[in-house]
């Protein structure tokens, strides 16, 4: 990319479960299941803890997956030539969105006076950008873009 940099924004997906608060919900989960797995041998049910142990690594992957998926960003750039949009990760990087500057605008969905939808448009095509935002941080970043837009297409006039 040439010339001045107008934005270059990186959208990551917020989780609220931190690494310790994850260890600490696997903790208490194993020690309830290992509670209760002794209550149903017990009683005789001695498959019971099989499933319960199945749960256990059932809420480990699940957590893994989401973590994963946290890690893979949107970042959207700006100069006075063109609009790119790529989704990363650590290991991979992807433009789904290269349009010229000068023609590329920005289309806001609302529902109920919500922003439910943030679209970058040119020629009948668009790619949705910021879904990882809040309905507030998209409006919020919706102006931010609409105006990196106009100072890029002005250093080109």
């Amino acid at each position: 990319m040439d010339g001045q940099t107008y934005m270059d924004a990186v959208i990551t997906p917020h989780r609220s479960l931190s690494e310790r608060g994850f260890i600490i919900l696997i903790a208490v989960v194993t020690i309830a299941n290992c509670f209760s797995a002794a209550v149903f041998v017990y009683m005789g049910a001695i498959l019971v803890p099989f499933f319960l142990g199945i749960d256990v690594v059932a809420i480990i992957v699940a957590f893994m997956a989401s973590y994963r998926a946290a890690r893979q960003v949107q970042r959207v750039t700006i100069t006075a030539r063109d609009v790119v949009v790529t989704h990363e990760s650590p290991n991979w990087r992807k433009v789904v969105w290269e349009s010229p500057t000068a023609f590329t605008r920005v289309a806001v969905e609302e529902e109920d006076g919500r922003n439910v939808g943030l679209r970058l448009a040119l020629s009948g095509k668009n790619v949705m950008v910021a879904q990882a935002l809040s309905p507030r941080e998209r409006g919020e970043f919706a102006k931010a873009l609409e105006t990196a837009i106009w100072e890029a297409r002005r250093e080109r006039g």
